[in-house]
C-alpha cells in the first residue's frame, strides 16, 4: 500500500514537471540588474566588459580545424548572439538564457572544434556569467531548472557528437562537459547565495521599519492613554460640581415647583451616572498602571505649582529662571494641567540631555490663549548616553492638539534647543472638532511619570 502511494507521488510529480517548467522558463519578463548602493553602476559595466572580452576569445578559439565542412551559419553569427545574451540578462535573465542555451546547442550541432566539442572556453565563460546574473535575480528552484536543462543540452551534443567525432575523442569531449558542469554550478550556487543575502537584508529592513511603525503608534496610545488619565480628575471634578450644585438648588428657591425639583433631580442623576462610568473608564485604563493608589488619586498640577517645579530643578544644580507676561489669570484645567506638564517635560529633556546648560520658563498671557516657551543654552558637556527612546515631544504634541493649539521644537541659532507650545483659551468646541476627543479604549497603558523626548535638548 505504502509502496503504491509513493509510485502514485512520483507519478503525480513527473506529470507536473512539465507545467512547473512552463510557469518558471517560459517568460519574458523584465527584471533588470538593481542599482548597488556602493558600486553604483560598476557592476553592469563590468557585464558588458566581460562580454566583449570573452566574445574575443570566442572567435580566437572558434577559428580551428572543422571535422567537416557541415553547411550552416557562420560561427561569428553564434560568437554575436551570445555576448548578446549576456547583455540581454541584465535586463531579461530567463529569456537571455534560453538564448544562450540555444546558441551553445546549435553552435556545435553546426561543426565545431573537436578538442573543445560541445563548448570552448568562450561559451562556457558567456554563459557561467549569464547563469551567475540568472542567479542574481530568480527563486534558486528557477536557476536549478536552467542549470540541468543546460547539462542535458550539453549530454546530447556529447551524444550527438558519438556519430560526427571518433571515439577517441569521447574522453575530451566529457571532460568539456564535467569542467563546464562544475563552471556553471559555481555560478548558480554563488549568485544563489548572494540573492539570498540581499532579499534577507531586506525583509529585515521591512521587518525594520514595521516594527518602527508600530512602536510609534503604541507609543501614540500610550501617550494619550496617559492625557485621558489625568484629564479624568478635571472632568469628575466639574462632573461632581454639576452633581452637587442640582442637589443643592431647590434649597436655594423659594417654594420651587415640582417641575424645576425633577428637572434638577434629572440633571444630578445624570451627572452622578455620568461620572460613574467615567471612573469605571478610568479603571479599564489604570488595569495595568504600575503607580500606587496615592499617587493615583493625587490632585493634578496647575500653572501655581510651576514654582515648585521650577525649585526641584534648581536643586540639581541648573540655572533657571521664570518669566510671566500678560495678566495671571486662571486658566482652563485643561490648559493648565497641559502647560503644567509641557514644562515638566521639557525640564527634563534638559537635565537629560543639556548636562550644565542654562534655561528659561517664559508663560505668556492673551486675551484668547497662553504661550509657553521653554528655552536653554548649549550645554557645556557631552550628554551621556539616553537608556532608551523617549515620548516626550509626542506627548507635548499631543497636549497641543488636545486643545486646539501648537507645539514647535527645534535648535537655536545658538546651539540650545526651544520649545514653544501655544495652548487657546476659547471655543473648545472647535478644538474637539478639529482634533477628536482622546480614545482611551484604544489606547495600551503608560504610567503618569515624565518620559523623555527622542530628540536632545
Amino acid at each position: 500500500m505504502t509502496g503504491g502511494t509513493r509510485a502514485g507521488r512520483l507519478t503525480a510529480g513527473l506529470r507536473a514537471v512539465p507545467r512547473v517548467l512552463r510557469e518558471d522558463l517560459c517568460t519574458l519578463a523584465r527584471d533588470p540588474l538593481p542599482r548597488m548602493r556602493w558600486l553604483a553602476w560598476t557592476p553592469h559595466v563590468l557585464v558588458v566588459l566581460c562580454a566583449v572580452l570573452m566574445g574575443q576569445l570566442n572567435v580566437i578559439e572558434m577559428d580551428g580545424p572543422r571535422v567537416a565542412s557541415v553547411p550552416g551559419p557562420d560561427p561569428l553569427l553564434f560568437v554575436v548572439l551570445q555576448s548578446v545574451a549576456v547583455l540581454l540578462a541584465l535586463t531579461r535573465p530567463i529569456a537571455a538564457w534560453w538564448l544562450s542555451t540555444a546558441v551553445l546547442f546549435l553552435a556545435a550541432v553546426c561543426g565545431e572544434n573537436p578538442a573543445h566539442w560541445p563548448w570552448n572556453d568562450g561559451q562556457m565563460a558567456l554563459h557561467t556569467l549569464l547563469l551567475f546574473l540568472l542567479a542574481l535575480r530568480v527563486r534558486p528552484r528557477i536557476v536549478v531548472e536552467a542549470l540541468v536543462l543546460t547539462l542535458l543540452s550539453g549530454a546530447l551534443n556529447v551524444l550527438i557528437g558519438l556519430r560526427r567525432h571518433t571515439e577517441d575523442h569521447l574522453a575530451a569531449h566529457t571532460a568539456v562537459l564535467n569542467t563546464g558542469t562544475l563552471w556553471f554550478a559555481i555560478a548558480v550556487v554563488v549568485g544563489a547565495a548572494l540573492r539570498g543575502r540581499r532579499v534577507a537584508r531586506t525583509r529585515l529592513v521591512e521587518q525594520e521599519e514595521l516594527t518602527a511603525e508600530e512602536r510609534a503608534r503604541r507609543t501614540l496610545l500610550e501617550e494619550r492613554s496617559r492625557i485621558a488619565r489625568e484629564l479624568h480628575d478635571v472632568v469628575a471634578h466639574h462632573m461632581s460640581v454639576i452633581s452637587i450644585q442640582a442637589q443643592v438648588a431647590p434649597h436655594l428657591a423659594e417654594n420651587p415647583s415640582d417641575e424645576l425639583k425633577e428637572n434638577l433631580a434629572g440633571i444630578r442623576q445624570n451627572a452622578v451616572e455620568a461620572l460613574a462610568e467615567l471612573r469605571r473608564v478610568l479603571g479599564v485604563l489604570r488595569s495595568e498602571d504600575p503607580l500606587a493608589d496615592a499617587a493615583r488619586h493625587a490632585p493634578q498640577p496647575t500653572l501655581d505649582r510651576l514654582d515648585e517645579l521650577v525649585g526641584t530643578v534648581r536643586g540639581t544644580g541648573i540655572a533657571i529662571g521664570t518669566e510671566v507676561t500678560g495678566e495671571r489669570r486662571p486658566l482652563p484645567p485643561g490648559v493648565e494641567l497641559s502647560a503644567f506638564r509641557i514644562v515638566q517635560e521639557a525640564l527634563s529633556n534638559l537635565m537629560r540631555h543639556a548636562p550644565g546648560a542654562e534655561a528659561r520658563v517664559e508663560l505668556g498671557y492673551q486675551r484668547r490663549g497662553l504661550t509657553v516657551r521653554v528655552v536653554n543654552t548649549p550645554p557645556d558637556r557631552p550628554a551621556p548616553p539616553s537608556p532608551g527612546a523617549g515620548h516626550g515631544l509626542l506627548g507635548m504634541r499631543e497636549r497641543a492638539a488636545m486643545l486646539g493649539g501648537e507645539l514647535t521644537t527645534g535648535p537655536t541659532p545658538d546651539g540650545g534647543y526651544e520649545v514653544t507650545a501655544v495652548l487657546p483659551t476659547h471655543d473648545p468646541a472647535r478644538a474637539t472638532a478639529a482634533t477628536g476627543s482622546p480614545a482611551p479604549e484604544t489606547a495600551a497603558t503608560g504610567t503618569a511619570a515624565t518620559e523623555t523626548a527622542e530628540d536632545t535638548a
